[in-house]
């Protein structure tokens, strides 16, 4: 699928893009449990879920909202069943809430998820705390993508049109010659998650230049990808040969493959948010994260 991007480097208000609603970013189908569970059985489903709660229906009706905490005070009474110790009622978001309000009541009340349903009151949709940061990821795209564009605009002598499109892993041209397996980890647990945030690439004869997004894309390699989302900068002379080009000419960066993934040393990003963490809890979280991104494969 490809889309135009022009249109989300505004010139003026009349050209602004809609505003996201609940509807671009909640997670459906979504699993719930009926009131006539028992503790014990909601328990099972909420570990192996990925919420940390679960809407509790009725023919498809929302009619609350059961927490792993809530379900900790009561696990003392594995067999009850949970109509008979939930709270009535929960809050709830609409399709057409914007995102900005879903993330005022998610923030304002301390909730990490949200059920949305629609004017009949039936479930069908979930919005997390997860959807709301892939959101505002989503709203900084276009200023990189400008900031982008210019750089190499003027650097170049040439012009791009900007689309945004689906591009093969193996047509891919790096241009960073090493990546961080801590940071693979981390950049596979937010793919499975849905923070896949696009690449930037330009289009070349050959394939497609990767400009941002290395580890995004190694690590979705890893992963058994084989296609990847990405912002296409498509110059309007294919034939001029970038900086980028030669740099990577230079390295011997051909494909993916010729790019070393580092081992044992921290990424700058890494090093600094876990400085309070020694080597051995880092390293137990790594683990933790690779097996589950091994599991859910």
């Amino acid at each position: 699928m490809t889309t135009n991007f022009n249109s989300q480097f505004p010139l003026g208000k009349e050209n602004m893009p809609k505003q996201k609603t609940v509807s671009d970013y909640m997670v459906t189908p979504v699993s719930s449990v009926g009131p006539d569970m028992t503790v014990e059985e909601v328990s099972k489903k909420i570990c192996n879920s990925n919420f940390h709660g679960l809407p509790i229906t009725r023919k498809g009706y929302l009619i609350g909202f059961i927490t792993a905490k809530e379900l900790l005070r009561v696990a003392d009474h594995p067999k009850s069943r949970i109509q008979d110790v939930m709270q009535m009622g929960t809050m709830c978001a609409v399709p057409e809430m914007s995102m900005e309000d879903a993330m005022r009541v998610l923030f304002r009340y301390g909730l990490r998820n949200l059920p949305v349903v629609d004017k009949q009151g039936k479930l069908v949709g979930m919005i997390s705390n997860i959807d709301v940061v892939r959101s505002h990821i989503e709203k900084s795209r276009p200023a990189k993508v400008l900031s982008v564009k210019t750089f190499l605009e003027q650097q170049n002598g040439i012009h791009f049109k900007v689309v945004n499109e689906d591009v093969p892993l193996n047509e891919l041209l790096p241009t960073q010659k090493e990546v961080f397996m801590d940071e693979l980890v981390g950049r596979s647990y937010e793919i499975k998650r849905g923070l896949n945030e696009p690449l930037i690439v330009v289009r070349r004869r050959t394939g497609y230049l990767v400009v941002d997004g290395h580890h995004r894309v190694m690590a979705a390699k890893r992963m058994g990808y084989s296609m990847f989302n990405a912002v296409v900068l498509d110059p309007d002379d294919r034939d001029v040969t970038l900086g980028l080009e030669r740099t990577a000419e230079r390295w011997g960066l051909h494909s993916l493959a010729d790019v070393k993934i580092i081992e044992g040393l921290k990424h700058p990003f890494i090093e600094m948010t876990t400085k309070m963490m020694d080597s051995d809890e880092l390293a137990k979280l790594n683990a933790r994260l690779e097996r589950s991104n091994i599991e859910d494969r």
